[in-house]
């Protein structure tokens, strides 16, 4: 029996072809894990699924990644819907995707990062918002469940470190869908109650047990509050969103109560250190004043007071010739001025200054009545007017006009008989 040989193709196709015919396989519902993933330039999604034991090569193409509400990233789970079909160009079956969303804590996680990435548009994890946390707290108020590790390894290490300090509880919940809720109330409650400084935390647990420190009410009330936070939430690997908003993050409870006060020996040693620095201050001020007695003691006008008096005796004897002097300048600039008053014309003739002003006086009348347009007048002109204008030519007015003849002794009216 002859054997026929077919190519790779062919059978690649021909096993596409079944595949393609399986209706089975023609809507599939999957759960796993994304990996190698790569976004293509042209908005086409490759990765792989996988579980435990096994892979399976997916594409999505732009058309259905378009749709997506999230952004896949390697490690996320994720629930997809498609279809099995052949790629005969590389001899493997693949899932075409048309439908994907996160499963689980993968959900958890693209919800904890979109609201992460809002509030720090936000501004609620900017640096300039964080308070100080104050040394040396007289009361600390702590936000956790009264009950567990958390707030028995915070009250017992504030006992510990800083006994003069008062720690008050506000109990509340730590975890379930009524926990975010209690632990904002705490929080507005721990703030009107006066204390210097508030730990808000729990113990470790999954994304599931902390997700209440997730909650956006609960990142505003640690931003809106007057009182300096530390959040202590988990173990140290946990980072949540109230993490980012408080003004100090601890990696685990008994960390948060360690940052929120100091101990005793450190208070000894604070003590110390001022102690020291108040010696060597007084210490340099003694000296500086020592120095400076020595150097007055020692001084020339100490050892010679009369020299300081002899000095301000010439100062004063210095003063004195200059202040004559002044004066005697003041006094005969003032005889030049009373000699050249006395010298004056004015003094020796007073009637020719007189005289003087009155041929001034004729002088300007006389020119007044040169200048004056009435004057003429007087020689026995006469100023004919119309409506207060001045009649200078026989087109100036009409028969039977009034006008006005202003002479030099009076005026009269007249009327314009003939032109």
């Amino acid at each position: 029996m002859d054997k026929e040989y077919i190519k790779i193709s062919d059978l690649n196709n021909y096993i596409k072809n079944i595949l393609d015919d399986n209706i089975f396989l023609n809507k599939v519902y999957l759960k796993g894990e994304i990996s190698n993933f790569k976004n293509h330039t042209r908005g086409h999604l490759y990765f792989t699924l996988k579980d435990d034991t096994s892979r399976l090569s997916a594409v999505m193409f732009q058309s259905s990644a378009s749709r997506l509400t999230f952004t896949p990233e390697d490690g996320m789970n994720v629930l997809v819907e498609g279809r099995i079909s052949a790629y005969p160009a590389q001899g493997s079956y693949q899932i075409y995707i048309e439908k994907m969303e996160p499963d689980g804590l993968g959900a958890l996680y693209i919800e904890y990062e979109k609201l992460k990435k809002k509030l720090a548009l936000e501004g609620l994890f900017d640096a300039m918002h964080k308070k100080a946390i104050p040394k040396f707290p007289e009361k600390i108020g702590v936000i956790t469940a009264s009950t567990g590790a958390a707030v028995r390894d915070i009250m017992s290490t504030i006992r510990r470190r800083y006994p003069v300090c008062e720690a008050i509880l506000f109990p509340c919940l730590v975890q379930g869908k009524d926990a975010a809720p209690d632990i904002v109330r705490q929080i507005k409650r721990a703030d009107e109650f006066g204390v210097d400084t508030i730990i808000v935390g729990r113990g470790g647990g999954s994304i599931e047990d902390l997700w209440a420190f997730n909650e956006e009410i609960v990142a505003h009330a640690i931003y809106e509050c007057k009182t300096p936070i530390i959040s202590a939430v988990g173990h140290e690997i946990d980072w949540t969103i109230a993490d980012f908003v408080a003004d100090l993050r601890a990696p685990t409870p008994t960390g948060a109560a360690e940052m929120a006060v100091p101990t005793v020996l450190d208070i000894n040693t604070l003590l110390n250190n001022y102690k020291i620095r108040l010696n060597k201050n007084i210490k340099n001020m003694v000296n500086t004043k020592f120095i400076k007695w020595r150097s007055l003691k020692n001084s020339f006008i100490l050892k010679n007071p009369m020299t300081m008096y002899e000095m301000k005796e010439q100062k004063l004897d210095t003063l004195i010739d200059n202040l004559n002097k002044d004066i005697k300048v003041i006094i005969q600039n003032n005889e030049v001025k009373l000699n050249k008053v006395k010298m004056s014309v004015a003094l020796q003739n007073p009637m020719s200054l007189i005289d003087k002003k009155k041929n001034e006086y004729n002088l300007l009348i006389n020119t007044l009545k040169l200048v004056n347009p009435l004057g003429i007048l007087e020689k026995g002109y006469s100023l004919a007017t119309i409506n207060d204008k001045v009649i200078k030519s026989n087109n100036d007015v009409n028969v039977g006009d009034l006008i006005s003849v202003k002479l030099h002794e009076g005026a009269i009216k007249a009327k314009v008989v003939e032109k």
